[in-house]
């Protein structure tokens, strides 16, 4: 278990590690940058880089974790990019269901993919499905995200690049909402999260905001108006 400084997770789960680039929201991956230094520094699980590959070897590792964790699926990958195999998809989905005393959180950018392999998934009751929207231009991933039958259904709003004056929320359970970090972030307007947060408390959805992002995120800190909002879906872990 790698133990995770995300701030809506306890741990990440990387069955599948690399990735490509394919929307403006991917633009300074994180993913990419810590693959290429650890694929510098080494360490065996990165040697192909960024390069899509999976790993059976530890496919079966939350199923040894006994105690239960929220556990964001492939931090370092997105499970449902096209060369992934679908057969390595319904694993990892089996696995999540057997390891039952967990939530698993699992986020994509490839909506249309998601949406084409989700008849085909037995939805567990503890996975929650999320997709990622960074711009106005890519809504049309939530709108795929509600024709799945996943119990748990999310939107990472990150990094937002711009605002969401007509998000619809009907069927979403849960909205996190993060401005960009590191040394080439780029801005996000308080006009943009609070519109967002707006939206969330007329619908009664949980709002988390993330973070503010920048340079020095540590600095510029999580809080919105004086208030951390940290809001979840009302799901409570249970014991092996």
């Amino acid at each position: 278990m790698t133990r995770s400084n995300i701030e809506w997770t306890d741990a990440t789960w990387n069955p599948t590690t690399g990735c490509n680039k394919i929307s403006p929201g991917c633009k300074n991956c994180y993913a990419e940058r810590m693959s290429k230094r650890l694929m510098a520094m080494g360490v065996d699980k990165y040697q192909n880089g960024f390069e899509i590959t999976v790993h059976e070897d530890v496919l079966v590792i939350p199923l040894t974790w006994r105690k239960p964790q929220r556990i964001f699926v492939n931090s370092m990958s997105d499970l449902f990019h096209e060369e992934i195999p679908e057969d390595f998809v319904q694993r990892v989905f089996s696995v999540m269901e057997e390891a039952h005393w967990h939530q698993f959180q699992v986020l994509t950018k490839r909506s249309q993919r998601l949406l084409e392999l989700a008849p085909r998934i037995d939805w567990p009751q503890n996975v929650w499905m999320g997709v990622s929207v960074e711009n106005t231009d890519y809504t049309f991933r939530i709108d795929h995200l509600r024709q799945t039958d996943a119990h748990v259904k999310f939107l990472s709003l990150e990094p937002l690049l711009g605002p969401l004056p007509n998000l619809k929320l009907d069927g979403i359970d849960w909205v996190i909402v993060g401005g960009e970090s590191g040394s080439r972030a780029r801005p996000m307007l308080e006009k943009w999260v609070t519109e967002i947060r707006d939206h969330c408390v007329s619908a009664d959805v949980p709002f988390f905001f993330k973070q503010w992002g920048g340079v020095q995120k540590n600095r510029t800190g999580r809080e919105l108006e004086g208030i951390t909002w940290d809001g979840m879906p009302s799901l409570q872990l249970v014991a092996a």
